[in-house]
């Protein structure tokens, strides 16, 4: 398992970077976390989110902004970042900063960007896309190993189903790890979205259903939890209606990691 994805390990964080109040407060936190539940944990966060559904939407800080933001978490808490790059063109800047670079679900064929963030030095995550079979994504991880990435995650976020819902099969982690050999990771909060189903065109989703999704995950194989979560999830710029809250953030992940050591025959906490 690589450095940045030892299992069982937390990714957690905003959908979008905001002011250093907010981003170091949730990344103290998750440092504090850490420490309580004895897991590996990734601040995450994205200085700039590409696919918005209306042009008006919030986008984030930014490429020189947001890594700056980045580094602030990274050197007051300790806590390794992760963050998304849309362009090749983002790559270096981004690896500077970032211990690990994601690429979101929308990219994850693009040959160029797999390709740039494999020879970037960096731990990689690649999304699933929503309408990837899980076998099919030996691809995308085969590109960035062939660029000299060492370190690569892949993360399961659901599958399309109709215009409105994701549909998690539980089969897919299995099926990942045979088809790529690396770890894979599940992101129950972009699970739980309804894209374009919230107010003017903006995402929608049920957060409710977050915990069951997990608890699946953590049962079928998941090597470790993707979780965006805030404060206040309602007042959030992007993703509020599937975000986590932050103050129940613990009592979720201490669940899960629960279920995960029951699957597999070990003890659960007292």
């Amino acid at each position: 398992m690589s450095a940045c994805f030892p299992a069982p390990v937390l990714v957690a964080g905003p959908c979008v970077l905001e002011d250093d109040t907010l981003n170091l407060r949730i990344a103290e936190a998750l440092a504090e976390l850490r420490v309580r539940l004895g897991v590996s944990v990734v601040f995450k966060a994205s200085y700039a989110k590409a696919n918005r559904s209306r042009a008006e939407a919030p986008r984030g800080p930014g490429l020189e902004r947001g890594l700056a933001l980045l580094a602030r978490v990274k050197r007051e808490t300790g806590l390794p970042v992760l963050t998304d790059v849309h362009e090749c063109a983002e790559v270096a800047a981004a690896a500077e900063v970032a211990d690990a670079l994601q690429v979101p679900a929308f990219l994850c064929r693009q040959t160029p960007l797999l390709e740039a963030v494999g020879r970037s030095g960096r731990a990689v995550n690649v999304k699933k896309g929503q309408w990837m079979a899980p076998d099919a994504m030996a691809g995308a991880v085969e590109k960035v190993r062939g660029a000299g990435g060492t370190e690569v995650a892949v993360t399961e976020r659901g599958t399309f189903f109709g215009y409105g819902d994701l549909v998690v099969d539980m089969r897919s982690f299995a099926r990942l790890k045979e088809a790529t050999g690396g770890p894979v990771l599940f992101d129950a909060t972009h699970a739980v979205q309804r894209p374009g189903a919230g107010p003017e065109g903006a995402s929608g989703g049920e957060r409710r259903h977050v915990p069951a999704l997990l608890a699946a995950a953590a049962a079928a194989g998941a090597d470790g939890f993707f979780l965006e979560t805030h404060p206040a999830p309602d007042e959030a710029p992007s993703d509020a209606a599937s975000m986590w809250p932050l103050a129940d953030l613990e009592a979720l992940v201490e669940r899960a990691l629960d279920v995960r050591a029951a699957a597999r025959g070990g003890e659960v906490r007292a």
